[in-house]
Parts: C-alpha cells; structure tokens; sequence
C-alpha cells in the first residue's frame, strides 16, 4: 500500500503536477494492469484538482468506438464513435485538445450539463498507438491550460 503525500494548497498547478508525477510513477510501476492503473490515476487526479469528471475511455477495434473505462465523478456517456465529440476528435486526430467553453464547441457531447470546460489526451501504448483517451471536465469555463496538456501528456505516458 502506497502513502500519499498531501498536495500543498498553496502549490502551483505545475508544482501539483510535479508531485503528482512522482506518486503515479512509484504506484503505477509496481502494477501492470492497465485498468488498476488508469483507475488509480483518475483517484490521484480526483484528490489533487478535485475537477468535475475524470476518466478514460479505451479504444474498441471491433465496434470503431471509445467505451467507458474507470473514471471518477457523476455519470457519463458510455460508448463515443471515432471522430465524435472532444474524445472521438482526440482519437481521430492523435492530439491533446483544450476546449474553454464546450457550449461553444460544434462537436462537443454533451454528457453532463454542468461541464463547462474540457482537455481530452491521448493514451498511446508502445508502438505508438491509440488505446485509450484521458478526458478531463471542468464546471468552470477555461480551466485549462498548456501546462495541464504538458503534465497530463507526461502522466498517461506512465500507463505504456
């Protein structure tokens, strides 16, 4: 069993992240099963930022869709087609993408109401490919940021 070192309130966002990398990396390497270690990573997430909804959604060949895997908030959207809504973009496209207002957002799924806000990453195995996305919603207009897209980008690479 892991001890957690609290996050400081007063931190900076890139200090959290900093902190954050560390315990996901001492967590994430002693298991090799994807799905604990995207179920503890969205826990480490939940508890460092608090955000509204985080999860992932992992790539299924045979259907062409993204399918809800372990997450932490409300409800959520179970099955998303390639190239539809933020995550679908984000498989589509191979990018990490920010949405400041996903009211504003022509592709946006709306699977909550209260989201305001949205970065969706990719999640990439060893060869490179697609498995999964690391979505991340906000209640709050223009959450994030470039720095959420470096650090989050650094903390599904612990999941290869």
């Amino acid at each position: 069993m892991h001890t957690l070192t609290p996050v400081d309130a007063t931190a900076t966002k890139a200090e959290k992240y900093e902190l954050l990398l560390k315990q996901a990396e001492a967590i994430l390497s002693s298991e090799s099963d994807l799905i604990a270690n995207m179920a503890n990573l969205t826990a480490l997430l939940k508890d460092t930022f608090n955000w509204f909804w985080i999860g992932f959604y992992r790539v299924d060949t045979e259907s062409n869709q993204l399918i809800l895997a372990p997450f932490q908030g409300p409800l959520a959207c179970t099955r998303i087609n390639h190239g539809k809504g933020v995550c679908g973009e984000v498989w589509a496209t191979g990018k990490t993408q920010i949405v400041d207002d996903v009211n504003a957002h022509p592709n946006h799924i709306a699977c909550s109401s209260l989201s305001q806000s949205e970065i969706v990453v990719p999640v990439r195995n060893e060869a490179g490919e697609i498995t999964a996305v690391l979505d991340i919603d906000s209640d709050q207009l223009a959450t994030f940021d470039e720095v959420d897209g470096q650090y989050l980008e650094q903390l599904v690479e612990l999941l290869k």
